[in-house]
């Protein structure tokens, strides 16, 4: 992908051509600074749990702080996960498919993607395997 500099407040249009580079680079930049905003979280959570690791000596301290550091890994887990997610969407701009619904090969739409840019499938897809995920556990 080439160099690109996006002019001061850019936003795609949809009046420009699907996924050119300036796109592509908007959406590059906007994946890398929320995953570099998931990793400064990541990092002080590990901080918080490395320092709030003591043993409380009442019962129900102790039962609280194990809450509260399940529901910190629950909270890391998600933004592992997340992470994860974005390295793919990365990885879908440097090979050409970013943008594209990995069903169909549609365009997912700006819109879809300014709201989750993580995402994989257009919203007629999406919805699709949402109903059949409804249907499913309905069984």
């Amino acid at each position: 992908m080439p160099v690109v500099t996006l002019p001061p407040n850019y936003k795609p249009s949809a009046k420009e051509e699907y996924m050119n580079d300036m796109q592509l680079e908007y959406f590059k930049r906007k994946l890398l600074d929320w995953r570099s905003e998931l990793m400064k979280g990541s990092e002080s959570t590990l901080q918080d749990l490395k320092e709030n690791s003591m043993q409380e000596a009442d019962e129900n301290d102790r039962a609280s702080s194990e809450t509260d550091q399940s529901l910190e890994l629950r909270t890391r887990d998600r933004m592992r996960k997340l992470i994860k997610k974005i390295n793919q969407a990365l990885d879908r701009i440097e090979n050409g498919t970013y943008g594209y619904c990995e069903e169909t090969g549609e365009p997912i739409g700006l819109a879809r993607l300014e709201a989750r840019p993580v995402a994989t499938l257009c919203i007629e897809a999406q919805e699709r395997h949402e109903r059949k995920e409804k249907t499913f556990a309905e069984e």
